[in-house]
């Protein structure tokens, strides 16, 4: 639409946004109103039919707190097709969504449109045609501002937005918010990449990677969505309360169907009861283990003494020894699961059986085949030789029994560490032993290795530095024909697994030619906060490249010791005063400490959430154990002893990790409280 001018910039903009929220109310009520009883077809196309004018309703749905459009642009040439290249520029809108009017004329448009992408790219050294970038800024969904870049105008000096510091400093009250009008040319670049092509993204803490891969899906969903909607997305975070955390980013930006889940819930086959040791644990996401279950299914495969004979009518049909050997032998050395094979098996035989009948003068058809397929004779040999496997079962045998673990990990584990693989106790069934998370893993590799898991058309994999080598080989089934985004960061890894480099990881997924981007440039965590969390990583990600941050906070960090004592009231005491601010708290602490501060907050009268609990007026403050502390973000962060939350980890490693995490979590400022003296990289 051309530009217009016009005395009252801020009104004129009010009034596009009046109308342009007309229009979606519009276009929501033309859905609400179409009337299909008399539409042609089975009532399952009426069902369809109506789930999709239903998903229509959802998406039009205008969210009176979200901003309708966040920018504009005015390109210095018209773009539009109506147009003819001499009647000057036009300008567009840019929000979360399409917007038409009555006649079909965009009044927003899309930020994922290949129009919008200027409004990321644009620079002075490449104003991409646009004369003027515009920002608006709102107040509790009113438009109250607005800030113009004048990207071809030389006589105007770069400037640093207030809007967009505005914005990326907006209280964190709520769930995580989407980041379209913030969106950095290069985390553009990543959101952008092609749907064919793996991208992996090691991002420093506050470098907005969670929320590149989640705006990642919400632009292939729009450029692929055809294709997407046959073969599915799904958003794999490292905790449920992760999930619930980030779970209304998509719904924001209009998309309804992508699932969710954690690691352990992929592959929950078995109930999770028991729990590993450490060593346990990271022997049995070990990539050999791979090879152990695949002997493991394999085990019971024999080969025949005796010949198979089919009797039909009067007549006996014998497969010798020699050629049922042959077809076994065949079918173990092909590439195909187990399940497959042992389907093929019985046809196989069927066939010999085919050509032995046209050889004695009968004409055998397809039906006649499949009778003999299924024929008690040829059942009883692949019985006998490629017997049925429950993985389940076969994973029970395989950590209960040292002589089973001992014949299918030979050369591969050595004796200790089978001894350490197995369980201290034998289950006696699947439904009572005490399976742990680790097992569950091992029992979905066993899963594939029978029946080929399904692949989706695209998996984001967030936090993904704390899988162990199985683990991404059971994300990797999840996209074996589709693309995934790989998000995290090395040295927030916290599990004695944790992965040593993104090559690595990489190649267990299955995505050895993945592209791999880094993120440096914060823009969550204050540059006085996130430089002294930086002092652990030599110590836990050597070679790593420290962050920056384009935010600037004089007195956003406050190191205080404490008296002599559990330390408690200095604790209530300092959230309280995070709590005079605006936004949220998170109080962080060691797991062991939190039913101590459970109860004294209780006790203090603090209402308190636990963490992905959407925060309100009346509860700002969240208590979070700093093993669930990871991919969450509060405005004030109270962050208690850290030698106890070092001390809560199996090794200093993977403590000093821990407590990073836990140092990076605040967006406005951070408070450390220590009665015992602080680790040496932090003096």
């Amino acid at each position: 639409m051309p530009a217009t001018p016009t005395t009252d910039p801020l009104q004129r903009e009010r009034d596009h946004l009046a109308a342009s929220r007309a229009a979606l109310r519009a276009m929501r009520a033309d859905v609400e109103s179409l009337d299909i009883r008399d539409v042609t077809g089975s009532w399952v196309t009426t069902l369809v039919l109506q789930n999709q004018i239903e998903a229509r309703i959802a998406a039009l749905a205008d969210l009176s707190h979200t901003p309708l459009f966040f920018g504009r642009l005015d390109y210095l040439h018209a773009i539009s097709e109506e147009l003819s290249e001499g009647s000057g520029g036009e300008s567009f809108y840019i929000g979360r969504r399409h917007v038409h009017d009555a006649d079909g004329d965009p009044m927003v448009i899309d930020w994922r449109a290949p129009v919008s992408q200027p409004f990321y790219r644009a620079s002075r050294t490449e104003p991409m045609d646009v004369e003027r970038r515009r920002r608006f800024g709102y107040t509790g969904g009113e438009l109250t501002a607005y800030e113009d870049e004048h990207l071809t105008d030389p006589a105007e000096t770069e400037q640093t937005s207030a809007l967009l510091a505005a914005e990326i400093e907006k209280p964190r009250v709520g769930p995580m918010r989407d980041i379209v009008a913030t969106i950095q040319p290069e985390q553009d670049e990543i959101v952008r990449s092609d749907i064919t092509g793996t991208i992996c993204v090691q991002g420093a803490p506050g470098t907005g990677k969670t929320a590149v891969g989640l705006h990642r899906v919400a632009y292939l969903l729009y450029a692929h969505r055809e294709r997407l909607a046959r073969t599915g997305t799904l958003v794999i975070g490292p905790n449920n309360a992760f999930l619930s955390y980030i779970e209304q980013v998509l719904p924001a930006l209009g998309e309804l169907d992508v699932a969710q889940a954690t690691v352990q819930q992929l592959v929950g086959h078995v109930e999770v009861r028991g729990e590993d040791t450490p060593e346990a644990a990271r022997l049995k996401g070990d990539a050999r283990m791979a090879e152990v279950l695949r002997r493991a299914v394999r085990s019971g495969i024999s080969l025949p003494t005796e010949p198979c004979v089919v009797v039909r009518g009067s007549r006996r049909w014998r497969v010798p020894v020699s050629e049922l050997v042959e077809i076994i032998e065949e079918l173990k050395g092909r590439e195909v699961r187990y399940g497959a094979s042992r389907d093929a098996l019985p046809q196989r035989i069927a066939h010999a059986v085919l050509l032995k009948m046209e050889q004695g003068g009968e004409a055998p058809d397809d039906r006649v085949q499949d009778a003999v397929a299924r024929n008690s004779a040829v059942k009883a040999v692949v019985k006998e030789c490629w017997p049925a496997v429950d993985p389940a079962k076969l994973v029970l045998r395989l950590l209960s029994e040292p002589e089973f673990l001992a014949e299918c990990a030979e050369g591969v584990l050595t004796p200790e560490e089978q001894l350490a693989v197995l369980w201290p106790k034998p289950g006696r069934s699947v439904k009572t032993a005490r399976w742990t998370a680790a097992d569950a893993v091992l029992v979905d590799e066993a899963t594939d290795l029978v029946q080929r898991t399904p692949s989706l058309g695209h998996v984001v994999l967030d936090e993904a530095q704390d899988l162990s080598p199985m683990q991404y080989r059971a994300v990797g089934r999840r996209c074996t024909t589709g693309s995934a985004t790989v998000l995290g960061d090395l040295a927030q890894g916290t599990t004695p697994w944790a992965t040593a480099s993104w090559p690595e990881a990489l190649r267990h997924l299955g995505k050895p030619e993945a592209h791999i981007e880094e993120l440096t440039k914060g823009f969550r965590v204050p540059e006085e906060v996130i430089a002294y969390a930086s002092r652990l990583l030599p110590a836990i990600a050597p070679g790593l490249a420290p962050a920056s941050s384009v935010r600037e906070a004089p007195g956003s960090l406050t190191i205080r010791p404490i008296p002599d004592g559990d330390g408690t009231e200095a604790v209530l005491a300092a959230c309280r005063e995070a709590l005079e601010h605006e936004g949220s708290t998170g109080l962080i602490a060691a797991d062991a400490r939190i039913p101590r501060f459970a109860e004294a907050l209780t006790a203090a009268g603090l209402p308190y959430l636990s963490p992905g609990t959407e925060t309100s007026a009346e509860a700002r403050l969240t208590l979070v154990p700093a093993s669930l502390a990871k991919g969450l973000e509060y405005d004030y962060v109270v962050l208690d002893e850290p030698a106890a939350v070092i001390a809560g980890e199996p090794d200093e490693r993977t403590g000093l990790r821990r407590l990073y995490v836990a140092l990076t979590r605040a967006v406005s400022g951070l408070t450390v409280l220590h009665g015992e003296p602080l680790p040496e990289q932090l003096r």
